[in-house]
Protein backbone atom coordinates (compact mmCIF):
# COMPACT_ATOMS: atom_id res chain seq x y z
CA UNK A 1 0.00 0.00 0.00
CA UNK A 2 3.06 2.16 0.74
CA UNK A 3 4.64 1.97 -2.28
CA UNK A 4 1.29 2.31 -4.14
CA UNK A 5 0.85 5.89 -2.74
CA UNK A 6 4.62 6.86 -3.38
CA UNK A 7 4.18 5.88 -6.78
CA UNK A 8 1.35 8.54 -7.32
CA UNK A 9 2.39 12.03 -8.64
CA UNK A 10 3.26 13.92 -5.44
CA UNK A 11 0.49 16.57 -6.61
CA UNK A 12 -1.72 13.32 -6.46
CA UNK A 13 -0.67 11.83 -3.21
CA UNK A 14 -1.37 15.16 -0.85
CA UNK A 15 -4.46 15.72 -2.44
CA UNK A 16 -5.54 12.13 -1.54
CA UNK A 17 -4.16 12.36 2.04
CA UNK A 18 -6.06 15.80 2.55
CA UNK A 19 -9.35 13.94 1.21
CA UNK A 20 -8.57 11.01 3.44
CA UNK A 21 -7.88 13.73 6.66
CA UNK A 22 -10.74 16.07 6.39
CA UNK A 23 -12.77 12.65 6.14
CA UNK A 24 -11.25 11.20 9.20
CA UNK A 25 -12.00 14.24 10.79
CA UNK A 26 -15.90 14.52 9.92
CA UNK A 27 -16.22 10.85 10.85
CA UNK A 28 -14.56 11.89 14.53
CA UNK A 29 -16.78 15.22 15.28
CA UNK A 30 -19.97 13.80 12.98
CA UNK A 31 -22.17 14.29 15.44
CA UNK A 32 -21.07 18.12 16.01
CA UNK A 33 -21.14 18.80 12.15
CA UNK A 34 -24.98 19.30 11.10
CA UNK A 35 -23.83 18.20 7.20
CA UNK A 36 -21.38 15.54 8.51
CA UNK A 37 -23.20 13.12 5.68
CA UNK A 38 -22.90 15.78 3.02
CA UNK A 39 -19.42 16.42 3.49
CA UNK A 40 -18.15 12.58 3.72
CA UNK A 41 -20.20 11.96 0.36
CA UNK A 42 -18.28 15.21 -1.04
CA UNK A 43 -15.09 14.50 0.30
CA UNK A 44 -15.50 10.71 -1.60
CA UNK A 45 -16.73 12.22 -4.62
CA UNK A 46 -13.57 14.32 -4.98
CA UNK A 47 -11.24 11.17 -3.77
CA UNK A 48 -12.82 8.86 -6.60
CA UNK A 49 -12.59 11.72 -9.26
CA UNK A 50 -9.23 12.20 -8.56
CA UNK A 51 -8.12 8.27 -8.56
CA UNK A 52 -9.97 8.01 -11.77
CA UNK A 53 -8.43 10.81 -13.69
CA UNK A 54 -5.09 9.16 -12.78
CA UNK A 55 -6.40 6.52 -14.52
CA UNK A 56 -7.54 8.53 -17.70
CA UNK A 57 -5.01 11.21 -18.29
CA UNK A 58 -3.16 9.59 -21.42
CA UNK A 59 -6.56 8.73 -22.94
CA UNK A 60 -6.70 12.54 -24.92
CA UNK A 61 -5.75 16.10 -24.19
CA UNK A 62 -8.74 16.72 -22.44
CA UNK A 63 -8.59 14.34 -19.88
CA UNK A 64 -5.19 15.78 -19.59
CA UNK A 65 -6.09 19.11 -18.97
CA UNK A 66 -8.62 17.71 -16.79
CA UNK A 67 -6.43 15.87 -14.90
CA UNK A 68 -3.24 18.69 -14.47
CA UNK A 69 -5.39 21.93 -14.45
CA UNK A 70 -9.11 21.82 -14.16
CA UNK A 71 -9.68 19.16 -11.56
CA UNK A 72 -6.59 20.66 -9.19
CA UNK A 73 -8.58 23.85 -9.60
CA UNK A 74 -12.21 22.54 -9.31
CA UNK A 75 -10.64 20.84 -6.01
CA UNK A 76 -9.01 23.38 -3.72
CA UNK A 77 -12.31 25.76 -4.37
CA UNK A 78 -14.62 22.81 -3.43
CA UNK A 79 -12.85 21.91 -0.24
CA UNK A 80 -12.08 25.40 0.57
CA UNK A 81 -16.39 26.14 0.66
CA UNK A 82 -16.74 23.01 2.71
CA UNK A 83 -14.89 24.61 5.11
CA UNK A 84 -17.53 26.74 6.15
CA UNK A 85 -19.77 23.07 7.14
CA UNK A 86 -16.41 22.09 9.15
CA UNK A 87 -14.16 24.42 10.40
CA UNK A 88 -16.45 26.03 14.06
CA UNK A 89 -18.22 22.90 14.49
CA UNK A 90 -14.61 20.96 14.94
CA UNK A 91 -13.10 23.94 16.62
CA UNK A 92 -15.59 26.42 17.58
CA UNK A 93 -12.52 28.56 19.47
CA UNK A 94 -11.70 31.64 17.55
CA UNK A 95 -8.30 33.32 17.70
CA UNK A 96 -9.43 36.46 16.42
CA UNK A 97 -8.94 38.47 20.24
CA UNK A 98 -5.04 37.29 20.24
CA UNK A 99 -4.62 38.37 16.90
CA UNK A 100 -6.10 41.38 17.40
CA UNK A 101 -3.78 42.22 20.79
CA UNK A 102 -0.71 41.47 18.60
CA UNK A 103 -1.35 43.67 15.84
CA UNK A 104 -1.46 46.49 18.75
CA UNK A 105 1.21 45.27 20.17
CA UNK A 106 3.23 45.81 17.11
CA UNK A 107 1.57 49.19 15.85
CA UNK A 108 -0.01 50.85 19.02
CA UNK A 109 -3.01 50.77 16.92
CA UNK A 110 -4.88 48.64 15.04
CA UNK A 111 -3.39 48.73 11.15
CA UNK A 112 -6.84 49.15 9.37
CA UNK A 113 -7.81 52.12 11.89
CA UNK A 114 -3.97 53.33 10.83
CA UNK A 115 -4.44 52.60 7.34
CA UNK A 116 -8.05 55.32 6.55
CA UNK A 117 -5.06 57.85 6.48
CA UNK A 118 -4.40 57.00 3.11
CA UNK A 119 -7.66 55.68 2.09
CA UNK A 120 -9.07 57.04 -1.36
CA UNK A 121 -11.65 55.52 -3.91
CA UNK A 122 -9.47 55.17 -6.58
CA UNK A 123 -6.56 53.35 -4.41
CA UNK A 124 -9.42 51.09 -2.54
CA UNK A 125 -10.71 49.57 -6.29
CA UNK A 126 -7.17 49.29 -7.22
CA UNK A 127 -6.57 47.10 -3.88
CA UNK A 128 -9.39 44.99 -4.55
CA UNK A 129 -8.89 44.64 -7.65
CA UNK A 130 -5.29 42.94 -6.77
CA UNK A 131 -6.86 40.89 -3.86
CA UNK A 132 -8.59 39.27 -6.56
CA UNK A 133 -6.13 38.46 -8.82
CA UNK A 134 -5.26 35.84 -5.96
CA UNK A 135 -7.85 33.40 -7.81
CA UNK A 136 -5.96 33.62 -11.17
CA UNK A 137 -2.14 33.90 -10.75
CA UNK A 138 -1.21 30.68 -9.48
CA UNK A 139 -3.79 29.32 -12.69
CA UNK A 140 -1.71 31.82 -15.22
CA UNK A 141 1.35 30.08 -13.99
CA UNK A 142 0.25 26.88 -14.80
CA UNK A 143 -0.51 27.48 -18.00
CA UNK A 144 2.17 29.55 -19.01
CA UNK A 145 4.30 26.75 -17.92
CA UNK A 146 1.89 23.61 -19.81
CA UNK A 147 2.38 25.77 -22.66
CA UNK A 148 5.99 26.61 -22.76
CA UNK A 149 6.01 22.28 -22.52
CA UNK A 150 7.87 22.55 -19.02
CA UNK A 151 6.14 19.43 -17.61
CA UNK A 152 8.56 18.69 -14.70
CA UNK A 153 8.62 22.25 -13.55
CA UNK A 154 4.64 22.04 -13.66
CA UNK A 155 4.75 18.66 -11.91
CA UNK A 156 6.44 20.31 -8.95
CA UNK A 157 4.84 23.80 -9.14
CA UNK A 158 1.64 22.07 -8.85
CA UNK A 159 2.67 19.72 -5.84
CA UNK A 160 3.79 22.84 -4.00
CA UNK A 161 0.56 25.17 -4.47
CA UNK A 162 -1.48 22.11 -3.52
CA UNK A 163 0.68 21.39 -0.54
CA UNK A 164 0.62 25.45 0.61
CA UNK A 165 -3.25 25.86 -0.19
CA UNK A 166 -3.58 22.38 2.17
CA UNK A 167 -1.73 23.60 4.82
CA UNK A 168 -3.17 26.84 5.16
CA UNK A 169 -6.39 25.14 5.29
CA UNK A 170 -5.01 22.95 8.07
CA UNK A 171 -4.19 26.08 9.67
CA UNK A 172 -7.78 27.78 9.35
CA UNK A 173 -9.34 24.71 11.21
CA UNK A 174 -6.69 24.58 14.32
CA UNK A 175 -6.47 28.46 14.51
CA UNK A 176 -9.76 29.97 13.13
CA UNK A 177 -10.20 33.25 12.63
CA UNK A 178 -12.75 35.79 11.27
CA UNK A 179 -10.80 38.40 10.29
CA UNK A 180 -10.80 42.77 11.23
CA UNK A 181 -13.43 43.26 8.72
CA UNK A 182 -15.74 41.50 10.87
CA UNK A 183 -14.17 41.77 14.58
CA UNK A 184 -13.30 45.25 14.75
CA UNK A 185 -15.53 46.73 12.02
CA UNK A 186 -16.96 49.15 14.65
CA UNK A 187 -13.46 50.74 15.75
CA UNK A 188 -13.45 52.03 11.59
CA UNK A 189 -14.06 55.35 11.89
CA UNK A 190 -14.59 55.40 7.69
CA UNK A 191 -16.19 53.00 5.42
CA UNK A 192 -14.15 51.07 2.86
CA UNK A 193 -15.44 52.57 -0.36
CA UNK A 194 -14.18 52.17 -4.11
CA UNK A 195 -14.92 54.56 -6.90
CA UNK A 196 -16.74 52.27 -9.12
CA UNK A 197 -14.84 48.53 -8.93
CA UNK A 198 -14.53 47.50 -5.05
CA UNK A 199 -18.10 47.23 -3.97
CA UNK A 200 -19.30 44.34 -6.64
CA UNK A 201 -15.84 42.91 -5.86
CA UNK A 202 -16.81 42.49 -2.19
CA UNK A 203 -20.22 41.62 -2.55
CA UNK A 204 -19.30 39.04 -4.93
CA UNK A 205 -16.50 38.05 -2.81
CA UNK A 206 -18.73 38.10 0.59
CA UNK A 207 -21.01 36.02 -1.55
CA UNK A 208 -18.33 33.24 -2.90
CA UNK A 209 -16.83 32.98 0.44
CA UNK A 210 -19.26 32.99 3.22
CA UNK A 211 -17.48 32.97 6.64
CA UNK A 212 -14.78 30.82 6.55
CA UNK A 213 -12.85 31.60 9.51
CA UNK A 214 -10.13 32.15 7.29
CA UNK A 215 -7.93 34.84 8.33
CA UNK A 216 -4.93 32.53 9.68
CA UNK A 217 -2.91 32.23 8.22
CA UNK A 218 -3.63 34.12 5.13
CA UNK A 219 -3.59 31.96 2.16
CA UNK A 220 -3.64 34.92 -0.35
CA UNK A 221 0.24 36.00 0.84
CA UNK A 222 1.22 32.24 1.14
CA UNK A 223 -0.36 30.70 -2.11
CA UNK A 224 1.30 33.70 -4.20
CA UNK A 225 4.63 34.02 -2.60
CA UNK A 226 5.12 30.34 -3.02
CA UNK A 227 3.78 31.01 -6.99
CA UNK A 228 6.43 34.34 -6.99
CA UNK A 229 9.14 31.31 -5.69
CA UNK A 230 8.40 28.83 -8.09
CA UNK A 231 7.94 31.87 -11.49
CA UNK A 232 11.74 32.95 -10.42
CA UNK A 233 12.82 29.57 -10.56
CA UNK A 234 11.00 28.61 -13.75
CA UNK A 235 9.96 31.42 -15.63
CA UNK A 236 11.78 34.82 -14.50
CA UNK A 237 9.82 36.95 -16.94
CA UNK A 238 6.45 35.77 -15.31
CA UNK A 239 8.24 36.69 -11.44
CA UNK A 240 8.75 40.08 -12.47
CA UNK A 241 4.92 40.82 -13.70
CA UNK A 242 3.92 38.95 -10.79
CA UNK A 243 6.15 40.60 -8.21
CA UNK A 244 4.19 44.22 -7.97
CA UNK A 245 0.90 42.72 -8.31
CA UNK A 246 1.70 40.26 -5.25
CA UNK A 247 2.95 42.95 -3.57
CA UNK A 248 -0.30 44.91 -4.28
CA UNK A 249 -2.10 42.08 -3.23
CA UNK A 250 -0.75 41.52 0.22
CA UNK A 251 -0.72 45.37 1.25
CA UNK A 252 -4.69 44.68 0.18
CA UNK A 253 -4.94 42.17 2.78
CA UNK A 254 -4.97 44.81 5.31
CA UNK A 255 -6.00 47.54 3.45
CA UNK A 256 -9.33 45.88 2.27
CA UNK A 257 -9.69 44.70 6.28
CA UNK A 258 -9.76 41.06 5.46
CA UNK A 259 -6.74 39.87 7.68
CA UNK A 260 -4.47 41.49 10.43
CA UNK A 261 -1.12 42.10 9.59
CA UNK A 262 0.27 38.87 11.68
CA UNK A 263 -2.18 37.21 9.26
CA UNK A 264 0.44 38.18 7.02
CA UNK A 265 3.03 37.27 8.72
CA UNK A 266 1.73 33.59 9.25
CA UNK A 267 1.49 33.39 5.30
CA UNK A 268 4.86 34.22 4.63
CA UNK A 269 6.18 31.90 7.11
CA UNK A 270 3.43 29.13 5.58
CA UNK A 271 5.71 30.21 2.70
CA UNK A 272 8.81 29.15 4.04
CA UNK A 273 7.49 25.79 5.31
CA UNK A 274 5.83 24.73 1.85
CA UNK A 275 9.29 25.48 0.68
CA UNK A 276 11.25 24.04 2.83
CA UNK A 277 9.40 20.55 3.57
CA UNK A 278 8.01 20.46 -0.18
CA UNK A 279 11.15 20.33 -1.81
CA UNK A 280 12.21 17.77 0.40
CA UNK A 281 9.77 15.54 -0.32
CA UNK A 282 10.07 16.12 -4.06
CA UNK A 283 13.36 15.46 -4.17
CA UNK A 284 13.45 11.98 -2.43
CA UNK A 285 9.78 11.28 -4.24
CA UNK A 286 12.17 11.81 -8.11
CA UNK A 287 15.24 9.49 -6.53
CA UNK A 288 12.99 7.14 -5.49
CA UNK A 289 11.44 7.00 -8.48
CA UNK A 290 14.62 6.60 -10.41
CA UNK A 291 15.76 4.07 -8.22
CA UNK A 292 12.48 1.80 -8.95
CA UNK A 293 13.06 2.27 -12.38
Amino acid sequence: MGNIFFRLRPADSVTILFLVSLSLITILFYHDIPKAPFLITLYAILLLSQVILMKLKDKGRFTELLYNLIFPTFCVLVIFDSLEWLVHYVNPDDIDPLLIRLDYLIFRNHPTVILERIMNPVLTDILQLAYLTYYFIPIIFGITLLLNGQKHEFNRSLFLILFCFYLSYLGYILMPALGPRFTINHLQTTELQGFFIAEPIQRLLNKLEGIKRDAFPSGHTAVTVTVLYLAYRFKRVLFWIFLPIVTALIFSAVYCRYHYVVDIIAGLVLTIITVFIGERYYEWWLKWQIQKK
